[in-house]
């Protein structure tokens, strides 16, 4: 029955979200998202060793669909293409990372996520930190990723890939 649930509510996103392409002729209620910011991982802490992930290309933009009484976004669609260095900062190898998905996200009042998501994005898990091993991803394919306020991750894989990163760049 979850299996249902998640593929009806990720159906629901894809329809909401549309094909993800950004240009002249985006419909009117989508602006640029926030800019993807560079992040810095101590060894241990999503790989073995230190990285550093930097968005190459950020092009992503959003559409608020419901907010709160206070005006804080409540339902927000993300799409547009969204490109990604890693880096193995000790060795200094290095991977690109196609992370432009779209996603339908319910931002909850306590602060945890729910995504409704197709296509690529890029995440990680600390240890302890969900249903997956500490690592950095590229998820791929139709799933929900429940994110709680605290950080802590469940994907659901509805059909898709959840490719880890870290053996990448060794």
């Amino acid at each position: 029955m979850r299996r249902v649930i998640a593929a009806v509510g990720v159906v629901a996103a894809m329809v909401a979200v549309g094909p993800h392409v950004a240009n002249a002729e985006t419909p009117s209620g989508w602006e640029p998202a926030p800019a993807t910011p560079p992040y810095d991982w101590a060894a241990g802490t999503r790989c073995d060793f230190p990285t550093h992930s930097q968005p190459l290309l950020d092009e992503v933009l959003q559409r608020v669909l419901d907010t709160y009484p206070d005006g804080k976004p409540k339902l927000v669609a993300y799409k547009g293409p969204l490109d990604i260095r890693v880096t193995n900062t000790a060795n200094g190898k290095a991977t690109d990372v196609d992370a432009g998905g779209s996603a339908l996200v319910d931002y909850r009042p306590d602060g945890s996520q729910m995504w409704y998501a197709y296509g690529p994005v890029m995440t990680g898990w600390r240890d302890d930190g969900g249903n997956m091993p500490r690592g950095l991803y590229r998820l791929d394919g139709i799933y929900t990723l429940d994110i709680t306020a605290d950080g802590a991750k469940t994907l659901t894989l509805v059909h898709g890939t959840a490719e880890p990163l870290c053996p990448l760049i060794e």
